[in-house]
């Protein structure tokens, strides 16, 4: 009998001792794994909440950019999923990691990750150079059924690349071909790379006058560009959020997760970041992890119809 006391109080005393440690985390370096180039909001974003964690704890904390080519962020969620689930590596994820990652057989599973918080939602656009003779998706449709058109994008698979062969399929219309690229900004139209894009607005800011944007691939209209209709204001029945969110690894310690949401939000929810969003048309904002799920659940299911459409 006194030894299952022993016992108890020893799993007592080491629960405790646990729960202590991950109560102090961070205990050493973090790294969140952006798997984009640098540049674009989620990574600007994402270097501010790892400066802020840096300043708030004391232990350091840095972005490392992982892009992974054709197989878009893939191979940077995989090592989120490979790391220890302490909170000492994050992913800072697009909506295609806990959405398409389930579906290509590559390891991860839906629930492979839990969403600590969802912060971003892409003003994303689909574009072609300034002088085309097409200035919306009808136009190109029509333009298409006589001119090869080739689209440039961030990985076939991926949520806006689906969206954009749905909406070609409903207007009567196929691409000619297809690239991914890592990184697509005003030098993919320029230099001929592509005709038409899916991108977001912080690659092209730099040509904004010089392109055509043809389509926001996002739920609202980009309050930079009015005049500019939704997707799915041009093709009815095709709607998917593009967002970004911080993800760790499944079986991570609440504590931890309830320390990085801290930080994160108070990040995102401040002057600086508040300030990009007045100006870029970025929504930045902060959902927690029941947010998140509910969001994840919903776009899962609009991803799934888009599918079925491309199949049919």
């Amino acid at each position: 009998m006194k030894s299952l006391f022993k016992a108890a109080a020893a799993a007592v005393l080491a629960l405790g001792l646990s729960t202590s440690a991950f109560a102090q985390y961070p205990s050493g370096p973090v790294q969140f794994i952006v798997p984009w180039p640098p540049g674009d909001f989620e990574d600007l974003l994402t270097r501010m909440i790892a400066k802020d964690m840096s300043e708030a704890t004391g232990v350091d904390a840095a972005v490392v950019n992982k892009p992974g080519g054709g197989d878009g962020p893939f191979p940077g969620a995989l090592e989120v999923l490979n790391a220890p689930a302490d909170g000492s590596t994050i992913g800072s994820f697009v909506i295609g990691v806990p959405i398409v990652g389930p579906l290509i057989d590559i390891g991860i599973e839906e629930d492979s990750f839990e969403p600590v918080g969802i912060f971003l939602t892409y003003p994303f656009i689909l574009a072609a150079k300034g002088d085309v003779p097409y200035n919306n998706l009808a136009e190109l449709a029509a333009h298409a059924q006589d001119n090869d058109v080739v689209l440039g994008h961030f990985g076939a698979g991926l949520a806006p690349t689906k969206a954009t062969f749905a909406a070609a399929k409903k207007l009567g219309f196929e691409f000619a071909d297809d690239s991914a690229f890592d990184n697509i900004d005003c030098n993919t139209l320029s230099s001929g790379d592509a005709d038409v894009v899916n991108t977001t607005l912080a690659l092209v800011e730099p040509c904004l006058g010089d392109i055509t944007v043809l389509a926001n691939i996002g739920d609202d209209r980009i309050a930079k560009l009015p005049n500019v209709a939704t997707l799915a204001e041009q093709v009815p029945g095709i709607t998917i959020g593009l967002w970004n969110g911080l993800f760790v690894k499944k079986g991570t310690p609440q504590a931890v997760k309830d320390k990085i949401a801290e930080i994160a939000k108070a990040t995102v929810l401040g002057d600086e970041a508040q300030a990009i969003a007045a100006s870029s048309g970025a929504g930045i904002y902060w959902k927690d992890a029941a947010e998140s799920e509910a969001q994840i659940a919903a776009d899962r299911a609009n991803f799934m119809a888009i599918n079925k459409m491309l199949a049919e």
